[in-house]
């Protein structure tokens, strides 16, 4: 069945693209599986387009579609209509959106040797890698390396969290440390404990940043390859701090290094 305007419409919760949305909303790795990313939202999916990303669905809840822009859809692949309660059905938000795209998931690029990295050593929490990712974009950092057991780049939480920063960044995950000996840059490593006051060091440019594990930190075999170890100071007295937090201090601090320059 399709409307007047064009788009297909989808009125039955067994609809295979209804339970792949489903799916990709609700399990964090669905998306290594299915191939596909499920962008839920105008806010991420103003995003994509803004990067010239291309979405292959474009869905719409039946109520929306009149108020939906033009450029939304346009360049879609494919426009479906959602039976309102079926796309609420398929959303893993509390307040879920009218709207979203579904992408092509990207294939993984190679690593650029000399490219602005930041390395993600088994970050668990999706907030927090969310959150790097969205410093990572605005200092700077153009790639990023996110190795094994590391959170899910793709999966709905770190999207989310992200904001829309997945789409300025290359993004290379589920790799061995070896991955990283492609890399000409020099590694620095953050650690609470030793090396260099960040506000007081000299720090590389470009460079690939490590950030390790929420409670343990880096491994010690990935602090072993790096150049440089920097340490935030706490007047405070705290004795770490959160790693996104810790992430914006020292990303911001390298980008801005570069301005002086």
């Amino acid at each position: 069945m399709t409307t007047p305007a064009g788009p297909s419409r989808i009125s039955s919760r067994d609809n295979p693209l209804l339970k792949d949305l489903r799916k990709l909303a609700q399990d964090p790795g669905a998306y290594r599986k299915l191939g596909r990313i499920w962008l839920e939202g105008d806010h991420l999916c103003r995003a994509a387009l803004a990067r010239g990303v291309t979405p292959a669905v474009a869905v719409f809840s039946l109520s929306f579609w009149p108020q939906a822009p033009a450029e939304w859809s346009r360049d879609a692949a494919k426009t479906v209509l959602v039976d309102d309660e079926l796309l609420k059905a398929a959303s893993a938000l509390e307040s879920p959106a009218p709207m979203g795209f579904l992408l092509k998931l990207p294939e993984r690029p190679a690593v650029l040797p000399e490219a602005p990295t930041v390395v993600l050593d088994r970050l668990q929490d999706a907030g927090n890698v969310g959150s790097v990712l969205r410093s990572a974009a605005a200092f700077g950092f153009k790639q990023v390396i996110a190795l094994k057991g590391t959170a899910a780049l793709w999966s709905p939480k770190v999207l989310r969290a992200g904001m829309g920063a997945h789409f300025g960044l290359r993004l290379i995950e589920g790799v061995d440390a070896e991955a990283l000996e492609a890399l000409a840059v020099p590694l620095v490593a953050t650690s609470s404990h030793r090396g260099d006051w960040l506000h007081a060091a000299k720090l590389p440019h470009p460079c690939a940043w490590l950030l390790g594990h929420e409670g343990q930190g880096v491994s010690a075999a990935l602090e072993a390859r790096a150049t440089h170890h920097i340490r935030i100071a706490q007047p405070g007295g705290e004795e770490s701090l959160n790693v996104a937090a810790a992430a914006a201090i020292c990303l911001h601090a390298s980008g801005a290094a570069t301005l002086k320059r």
